[in-house]
């Protein structure tokens, strides 16, 4: 029928159709209103690429309806001075446990790397284990600021990585030691929008401290406490930030609950002149807890010495020094309830500023503190978990409320978090990873994240307080051979830490067992322990102490001086084909040999108070390949 007319003109139709749509296609040609693709791009700018990646989110609108931009996030750092988990200090912190521990995610295996202020905090804010920033001491020549500055760090840790994408950054408080009135400008640190440091000789005097805001001259504040120092000063930068309107990080970084110190001369080096007391309160606080006592744990002030190198030779406390010790640990709490107001005062600020639900809080401490654990005086800088198993608390937009996390972290994974708060690309260098926070990644890193974590230390032990080291032969305030490395390794079926002192001495401690470190079950300790309760050989896991630690210790040879992804992932320096991813694996009978017999073991050649790698002993580990060492095939 093709010459009837009507189909003709159906035919004529249909090619226009055809026609019109093809046009359409081809050149995008809208026939109704378009939805549009808005690009929101993060306000942070980054200046090295390399280092850095911006975050763009879309957000798609219909026709010129604008699209409604996220609240920038913003983040705030507490960062207390020398506070416990162990001692339940936590516990006497009402406004604390309101705002922070019952609003946010409470980490229970979290440890400082360094059990000492300096080291701690330039581990923490560059992402770098302590043998890699070389910062192992609170004095020169091997720590403090000066060390800081020398070793190129000023220019490369998270004020300046922050401040360089476009977020305002402020710090108020304790920054380093040997930070001072004399060199607080040689240079000045690096990376803040505004600052308002604590300064030595200073830093510790409660009732006299001294200040130095942003690029002016040091200004002393006797009379006032520093608490409430830092407090002023805390609200006056979170008020600027929030008028700035542009993102920010704010650290608040009190001195408190440190003992109250004045030395002679600018830091530590002048032993004669050092008076180190317990904190002072402020005058509102003095008659709290007046029955509070340090808890009566198994491992304060035992009847039997435990541990190794100097602490073995601890005596046992007498009742003078025990009721010395309860009225210090009184002193601490009350010290710390200035910090309890200030939370609560920040709190409050975000609040009533409709920003508090788009604020990441953090809460934390350099390290923490034992008085009276294993005989030891009030003081820090042991491998014990007193000492490195601290506070962590994080609440913030999608972190889950009061809950208790059991993945495995360290100060070094701080830096790489923040970092990944703000939408940033942790860099390449770390030697950590960022920590998960919310959602199906926290379920899933209690799983597969790494299970240990590395500890070490160099040099001196303090003795604070009125009465130091007392031993069977000596009274001291200082021990100097207090050089040691650790691991703590932890996870659903095993905790264990294991230790090498620098004097040769090994530590290894079932936690699953004996939580509070007291029955050393290295070969090398049995038959002179005599904590240990048992005449049979101990086991750990069921399997012969010997087996065990030989993998402990290689795991430790990497740690110890690792780089990068090797700190994050030892064993697959090891075992490069990644046929082990933990200990469990590590411990098949297959790999006996190349554990106990093939591979080198961690060791000293002398105690020295800094990081000197030719008194650390074995520097290469063995790898395994097809259960030979790497050297057959290369």
């Amino acid at each position: 029928k093709r010459g009837n007319k009507d189909n003709w003109i159906f035919n004529y139709d249909f090619i226009f159709i055809f026609i019109f749509i093809f046009i359409i296609v081809l050149f995008h040609v809208p026939i109704v209103p378009p939805v549009q693709a808005t690009r929101t791009q993060s306000p942070l700018k980054d200046q090295d690429q390399h280092q850095h990646q911006q975050h763009i989110d879309y957000q798609y609108q219909r026709g010129p309806e604008t699209a409604t931009a996220a609240p920038p996030i913003n983040v705030i750092f507490f960062l207390a001075d020398d506070q416990d988990l162990h001692l339940e200090s936590l516990s006497y912190q009402t406004q604390v446990k309101k705002h922070l521990v019952d609003q946010g995610l409470n980490f229970r295996h979290h440890f400082c790397t360094v059990a000492l202020c300096c080291p701690s905090r330039v581990n923490l804010w560059t992402g770098l284990a302590a043998h890699n920033t070389n910062v192992t001491d609170v004095n020169p020549p091997y720590g403090g600021y000066s060390k800081f500055i020398s070793q190129g760090l000023n220019e490369r840790y998270l004020p300046v990585w922050l401040k360089n994408s476009g977020i305002n950054t402020y710090y108020t408080g304790k920054l380093f030691n040997s930070h001072t009135v004399d060199n607080y400008n040689a240079p000045y640190p690096a990376g803040f929008t505004g600052s308002d440091f604590l300064l030595d000789p200073y830093t510790y005097q409660y009732l006299n401290s001294t200040w130095q805001r942003n690029q002016e001259r040091p200004v002393s504040y006797e009379g006032s406490h520093t608490t409430d120092v830092i407090t002023e000063k805390a609200l006056g930068f979170l008020k600027d930030a929030i008028a700035a309107k542009n993102q920010f990080f704010l650290t608040i970084a009190p001195v408190a609950p440190h003992s109250n110190v004045e030395f002679d001369g600018q830091n530590f080096e002048n032993l004669s002149k050092l008076n180190v007391t317990p904190p002072i309160p402020a005058e509102r606080h003095k008659h709290l807890f007046k029955d509070v006592k340090i808890p009566r744990t198994e491992h304060f002030n035992p009847e039997k010495a435990s541990g190794v190198n100097w602490i073995r030779q601890l005596i046992r406390q007498n009742e003078t020094q025990v009721e010395y010790n309860d009225e210090f640990y009184r002193s601490r709490l009350r010290a710390l309830q200035g910090i309890d107001e200030l939370v609560a005062e920040v709190i409050k600020t975000l609040d009533e500023e409709g920003i508090l639900d788009n604020t990441y809080i953090i809460y934390s401490s350099d390290n923490g503190y034992h008085i009276g654990q294993h005989r030891l005086p009030p003081g820090k800088e042991c491998g014990y978990e007193e000492d490195v198993n601290i506070p962590l608390i994080i609440r913030g937009p999608g972190i889950p409320q009061g809950v208790v996390t059991d993945q495995v972290t360290s100060h070094t994974d701080l830096a790489p978090t923040i970092l990944d708060i703000f939408g940033l690309t942790p860099r390449e260098d770390f030697d950590a990873a960022p920590i998960s926070l919310t959602g199906d990644g926290l379920e899933k890193a209690e799983i597969t994240r790494h299970e240990h974590v590395n500890l070490e230390y160099w040099g001196f032990a303090l003795g604070e307080g009125k009465y130091g080291f007392r031993k069977r032969e000596s009274e001291d305030v200082f021990q100097v051979n207090n050089t040691y490395k650790a691991i703590r390794v932890i996870s659903k079926e095993y905790n264990l830490f294991y230790s090498v002192w620098c004097n040769n001495e090994h530590e290894l401690y079932d936690l699953s067992t004996d939580r509070h470190q007291l029955h050393n079950l290295h070969p090398s300790s049995i038959n002179t322990d005599s904590t240990f309760p048992s005449v049979k050989p101990p086991t750990v896991l069921g399997l012969p102490v010997s087996k065990v630690v030989a993998r402990l210790d290689a795991l430790l040879l990497v740690l110890k001086s690792c780089k990068g992804t090797s700190c994050i992932r030892p064993w697959e320096v090891l075992h490069p084909s990644n046929d082990v991813l933990d200990l469990k694996d590590a411990l098949m009978s297959r790999y006996d040999v190349f554990y106990e017999q093939q591979q080198s073991k961690v060791s000293f050649s002398r105690c020295e108070a800094g990081y000197i790698i030719d008194a650390e002993g074995p520097q290469d580990v063995v790898v395994y390949r097809h259960g030979l060492p790497w050297s057959t095939w290369t």
